[in-house]
Formats: structure tokens, C-alpha cells, sequence
């Protein structure tokens, strides 16, 4: 009889373990824990050395260790906030134990001279070092055993502690086998500068979780131990695969080519009062190429702020409108969506083309009828922001999908519209806009299923931006320098930045300065825009600002893209060590859209950490954005770089796209030959490291 093959680890969910049912799966879910499988690829973000005693003469402030020692003295203290206070004292040393939260059966246990151990971090106190609510134990004459092996930190969510889920994953261990987790890295090792052992996987992993004392720490927070090498390459290879599957799979799609006549793209052209750069004819050529074909583009085109992204857009759009076929633009903001709305509608109504627009906050009548003109045709070209996906709305022959600013949009809904496309035959050409550089690297890894454009050259007669920091405690020579600019018939935008992400409270500290500005100037107009104003209001906010009758334009980073008024030349941004790189550089391409010079000053608060102070110097240094990419995915991180909402969020369970990126290339490369070569090892990586996750990157 043939003896029947165990099953994997991944196809045992975690409710086979013990004290592990639907409420505790549910909460596990949330890490993307769904089997053992997960589970145990669940690593470690840190250690905990619980292995030996630190003299108490030894340790040092912000060290977290293990102590051991004895009672002296435990006392109730009153200052500003009861608390307990024990001292605890050895051979060495002493370190008072404070506890802010206690019972009196808590006090009463403290009895001088017994002995106690503890573990926790060294903070300095009032009087010499403290703990603060340490984990303790109380013994008498039985020392309790250490541990024999680092303790591990796990990411975890609300209703699941450390203990807990290191519980959970040493019962998973006890369970697994061996032959029940294969070793997929036997193509992949060559990529490897440290060889790992011949070791099985299971036991490398168990060692990843639960190191011995004799690790060298250091090395395992680096990502530098071999094993932590094997699964690093494994990973980031799973990743590579799962998006050149998802280019594969586009592939099956059919979409209508876009093979339209080029009278309405020759008109357009000619009616523009600059010529295309070099880059963007070069994009454009780019673009033409994907829509000729019958399989659906999918092109992300980048470019830095003020390139022309907006006009490659237009361009595009033209070549389905000639075709007869629909197109829709959609934006992250109710601002950006109406500025796109009123270019297009400039640029295209003396082509006989209609231009409508949708946003949530439109009245119902309104709504009707341009949603009427989106279903019966008669409009070709369609811009609005999250509302052009809702259900209700029915295009009749949608055949490009243009997304500005995508990192902004959730996937599902990028797959809402999509689908979307004419009668579920075809899918839409999707062209995705991004005004934030990417850097290669990290474009290779979160775009691997995507072309790519870069628009990397600027419109003749931009003027470079000249960045200043300067000190809160300057605040008054910068009104001056507006009140300057003003005279000089210039405008100047002031951005207020909030820690707290309040739509109410940025509303109302722009308000605040927007009123002690003018008193300050009272011979200018300052306008206030943020984002608890109506739809209406902002556009008239902005269409005096664009006018010319408004001086100087108080606002939240609701200006941060596509806000473009060529006359102003001065930007001042409040307190922006509260904000990322890239979102910095965009607020900053507000200005020097013109012919003049222009100028940001950044407006630093009292205490600049050593982390801002760099991130402050490189806007000084550079208005290259991919620079400042680069130096934003060093500071910062991917996730921050792409924006929160980005496919998978590139949230590695192992890798470091800072730390690991100078592998990427030769792993795209290896990942190409894979799919063909071994198919089936490309599934188990791909479920093994992405799992269920995959099915978000299809947008």
C-alpha cells in the first residue's frame, strides 16, 4: 500500500492549532497569517538577549536587559503622578523600579530583601537610572533558569500579544515536518554572496525564530546571516515573479487598437503656443506604439513636476477620441480633477470635443445629466476622481483609462474601472501617471509588470526653484519677502502642515494664519483653501488666485499636485520636517512654472532632529526628484516613497528594498528565465512568499 504523502504547510490552516478559533484566525489574518506556512514565515523584526544577567555597575541608559538583584526599599511617591518606586540593588549597582499603574498586593510583594529579576529598558531618571513597569519575578532560593535562546519581536496587531503569537508559532514547529516545507532555493542560491548550509528549511527557519545566545545579533538585525540571505533572494525572486505572471496574464486580455485619424492630434498640437520637448515626443511615441496593438497597455509614465505629463495625457486621449472610442481621466482630488477638467476642456472644445466631468460631491441634477452624456457617448473625454468608478456609472465605448497620480488610488478600485471596458470583451489601454520620481530600483520591483516612460527633461524657459531653510524665529523678514514679491506684482502660496492627520484641525491652524497673515499685510488679499471646503468654493478660491485678484493663497497640502498658476513665484512651507521628501518636492513644483525666478522657503520649527535636518538639506541641494527619491527611499522606505495605498504596500516579510535593492536587477533577470524553466517552483514562491495577497496586484 502506498503511503499517502503529508500535506504541506501550507494547505494546514491556523485553526488547527490549539486555543486558535475564528476570532483569533480572524485577527491573525490581518498579518496575512492564514496556514502554519505563514506563520512561520512570519519573522522576526528584532531580538531580545534574555540569555544573561547585566550587572546592574554595567548597564547603560536606553539598554534593554535582563537584571538581577535585591529589594532594598519599595515606597508609594507622590509628584505630579502617584507610582511605586522599589530599589533594587546588587553587587554593582542599584536601579529603581517605577510603576505608575500597581495594586497593594503589588507593594506588599516588594519586601525588602528578597530577590527579584527583571527585564525592560534603562531610561534616565531623577534619581540615576529607572525601569519603567518592567516584566519581573520574584524567587527565593530556586533561581529561575534564563533563557537559551534570543527572544524574538514580532510585528503583531490588536488583540495579539508577543507572548502569544511566539506561543503560536512554537506549537506550529512542534506539528511541522521536515518533507512538509520544501526547499525551493536550489536555483536561487547562485545569487547568494554567503552560502547557507545543507541544513532542511524547517530548521532554519526555527533558528531565524529563536537564535542562540552565541549569535552574533548584529548580524541577524542587518539581514546579513546566511539564512536570512537564502529567504531575502527567495522573497524578493517571489515578488519578481508574481508581476511578470500578472504581465503574462494581461497579455491574454484583448483590447481594441487606437488606430485613429491624427487630424484632432495635428490641430492640438499646433494650437499650443510652446513646442513638445524631446522627451515628450519621445513618451508620445512610446505610447502610440502600445495602443496600435491588440493586447491592453499598461504604461506608467513618469516624470518630474512640470515636465508636461498633462499634455502627453491629452495627446494620448486624442488618439482614442479619434478612433470613437471613450476615454476617462481620473484624479485624486476634487482641485486636480477640475484643473484637469478646464485644460481639457480648453484644449479640446475647439476640436468639437465634449468634455464632462464627475465628482461625489456634484448636486443630483447635475450629476444626471453628465452621467447621462457618459452612458448614451456624446461625451468622449470624461475626468472626475473616485466617482467615475461607482456602479451607476456606464460608459458606452470606454477604451483608455489615464490615472494621475495612481499611488493615491486603492488597487480595487483601479480594477473597478478597468472592468469597466467595452462589453467585458475588451479592456481598456490603461496609461498611469505618476508626478513622483520613482527610483529605478525600486520602480524594477513594485512595476516589474508595467512599461515605463520617463519624461526627464523639462519644458524650455522653466526656471530653476532656489530652496532656503530657514528658522521659525525669521517668520518676520519672510512676511516682508511677500509683501516684496506681491509689489512686484508676483504671487506666493503659505502651506501649513499639521502632525495630526485632521482634516478639521489643518482647516483650522489655515485659518488661524490665514488671519493673523492679514492683518500682517493688510494691503494684500489672502485666500484661505483647504479640504473641508466645497467643491464650488474651492474652484472659485482658486479661480481668483489664478486671476490674479488674490495675492497670497493660504493652504493645507491640498495644493500638493497639479495646482499650476505660472505667476506665482514664492512658496513658504510651515513647519516641513512634518512632511516626506516627495511631498515636499511636489509642493514645491507649485512655483517656478513661470518665466521669473522662483523661491520655497522651508520654515523649520524649534527643534530639528538630526533626521530632518538631512531631509531639509537635500530639498536645499537638488530639484532633481529623482534625487530626492533616492534619498527619500534611504530616509523614509518604500512604502513611503510609493504612498501607503500601493499594491502590497511592498511589505516584505524579510527583505529591505534600502538594504537588499543591489539585487534586483540580477533577479529580474533570473525571474524572466524561471517562468519558463520551472513553472512549477515559480507557484510555490509565489504562494509562499505573496500568497493572497497577488490577486491586489492585478490592477
Amino acid at each position: 500500500m502506498v503511503e499517502k504523502a503529508p500535506l504541506l504547510l501550507h494547505q494546514h490552516e491556523v485553526t488547527r492549532l490549539k486555543g486558535v478559533g475564528k476570532q483569533l484566525a480572524l485577527r491573525l489574518e490581518k498579518l496575512h497569517i492564514f496556514s502554519l506556512q505563514d506563520l512561520l514565515f512570519h519573522l522576526p523584526y528584532r531580538y531580545v538577549d534574555r540569555t544573561r544577567i547585566t550587572p546592574l555597575g554595567r548597564l547603560q541608559a536606553n539598554q534593554t536587559a535582563v537584571i538581577q538583584g535585591e529589594v532594598r526599599s519599595a515606597n508609594v511617591v507622590y509628584g505630579k503622578r502617584r507610582s511605586l518606586l522599589c530599589r533594587v540593588q546588587d553587587d554593582t549597582g542599584s536601579i529603581n523600579l517605577r510603576f505608575y499603574h500597581f495594586s497593594a498586593s503589588q507593594k506588599n510583594a516588594f519586601i525588602k530583601g528578597c530577590s527579584i529579576r527583571c527585564f525592560g529598558d534603562a531610561r534616565p531618571g531623577s534619581s540615576g537610572l529607572e525601569m519603567y513597569h518592567p516584566e519581573y519575578q520574584i524567587f527565593g532560593e530556586a533561581i529561575p533558569p534564563l533563557e537559551q535562546t534570543l527572544t524574538p519581536a514580532y510585528h503583531t496587531t490588536d488583540g495579539i500579544t508577543q507572548p502569544r503569537l511566539r506561543q503560536l508559532i512554537e506549537q506550529a514547529f512542534s506539528i511541522a515536518k521536515p518533507q512538509m516545507l520544501p526547499d525551493l532555493s536550489t536555483e536561487l542560491s547562485h545569487h547568494s554572496h554567503t552560502k547557507a548550509d545543507n541544513k532542511p528549511l524547517l530548521e532554519k527557519l526555527y533558528f531565524l525564530h529563536f537564535p542562540t545566545n552565541t549569535t552574533d545579533v548584529d548580524e541577524l538585525i542587518e539581514g546579513e546571516h546566511p539564512y536570512q540571505q537564502q529567504l531575502i533572494i527567495e522573497e524578493l525572486t517571489a515578488y519578481q515573479l508574481s508581476l511578470l505572471r500578472l504581465r503574462e496574464q494581461r497579455l491574454q486580455y484583448q483590447a481594441q487598437p487606437l488606430l485613429g485619424r491624427d487630424e484632432h492630434k495635428k490641430k492640438f498640437i499646433q494650437s499650443l503656443s510652446f513646442e513638445l520637448t524631446n522627451a515628450q515626443q519621445r513618451v508620445c511615441q512610446e505610447i502610440e506604439g502600445d495602443l496600435s496593438r491588440n493586447t491592453p497597455m499598461m504604461r506608467l509614465l513618469q516624470g518630474d513636476v512640470g515636465a508636461g505629463k498633462t499634455i502627453v495625457a491629452a495627446v494620448t486621449a486624442l488618439n482614442a477620441i479619434s478612433a470613437n472610442k471613450q476615454v476617462a481621466l481620473m484624479a485624486p482630488t476634487d482641485i486636480l480633477a477640475e484643473q484637469h477638467r478646464a485644460c481639457f476642456d480648453a484644449w479640446f472644445a475647439p476640436l468639437g470635443i465634449k468634455v464632462v466631468s464627475l465628482s461625489g460631491k456634484q448636486k443630483v441634477a447635475h450629476r444626471r445629466e453628465q452621467t447621462a452624456a457618459i452612458e448614451d457617448g456624446s461625451a468622449a473625454m470624461v475626468v472626475g476622481t473616485h466617482a467615475l468608478f461607482q456602479e451607476s456609472v456606464r460608459f458606452d465605448r470606454l477604451a483608455l483609462v489615464i490615472i494621475d497620480e495612481q499611488h493615491r488610488f486603492g488597487v480595487q478600485q483601479r480594477l473597478e474601472l478597468r472592468d469597466k471596458g467595452l462589453d467585458n470583451t475588451f479592456k481598456p489601454h490603461q496609461l498611469i501617471m505618476t508626478a513622483t520620481p520613482i527610483p529605478r530600483t525600486l520602480a524594477m520591483s513594485a512595476y516589474a509588470d508595467l512599461d515605463y516612460s520617463v519624461i526627464d527633461e523639462l519644458p524650455k524657459g522653466r526656471q530653476a526653484i532656489e530652496t532656503v531653510v530657514i528658522s521659525q524665529k525669521r517668520r518676520p523678514e519672510i512676511i516682508e519677502r511677500i509683501r516684496y514679491a506681491c509689489s512686484e506684482n508676483r504671487q506666493a502660496y503659505w502651506v501649513c502642515t499639521l502632525i495630526e492627520q485632521s482634516e478639521t484641525l489643518s482647516a483650522e491652524a489655515a485659518e488661524d494664519t490665514a488671519e493673523s497673515l492679514q492683518e500682517q499685510l493688510p494691503d494684500l488679499r489672502v485666500g484661505l483653501i483647504h479640504g473641508r471646503l466645497k467643491p464650488a468654493e474651492k474652484e472659485s478660491i482658486m479661480a481668483s488666485f489664478k486671476k490674479g485678484d488674490t495675492h497670497l493663497l493660504v493652504a493645507t497640502t491640498v495644493i500638493e499636485v497639479g495646482v499650476d498658476v505660472p505667476n506665482a513665484s514664492l512658496m513658504i512651507i510651515e513647519n516641513p520636517e512634518r512632511l516626506g521628501l516627495a511631498q515636499l518636492h511636489q509642493l514645491r513644483g507649485r512655483v517656478g512654472r513661470g518665466s521669473v525666478a522662483s523661491h520655497c522657503v522651508l520654515l523649520y520649527g524649534e527643534s530639528l532632529s538630526n533626521n530632518g535636518k538631512e531631509r531639509l538639506q537635500a530639498m536645499r541641494e537638488t530639484n532633481d526628484g529623482f534625487k530626492i527619491a533616492e534619498i527619500d527611499l534611504k530616509l523614509r522606505g518604500p512604502g513611503e516613497v510609493l504612498g501607503t495605498r500601493q499594491t502590497g504596500d511592498i511589505s516584505f516579510k524579510l527583505a529591505d528594498l534600502r538594504r537588499d535593492q543591489y539585487l534586483i536587477p540580477a533577479l529580474n533577470q533570473q525571474a524572466k528565465l524561471l517562468i519558463n524553466t520551472h513553472p512549477q517552483t515559480c507557484e510555490q514562491l509565489i504562494q509562499r512568499w505573496i500568497g493572497v495577497s497577488e490577486q491586489f496586484a492585478e490592477a
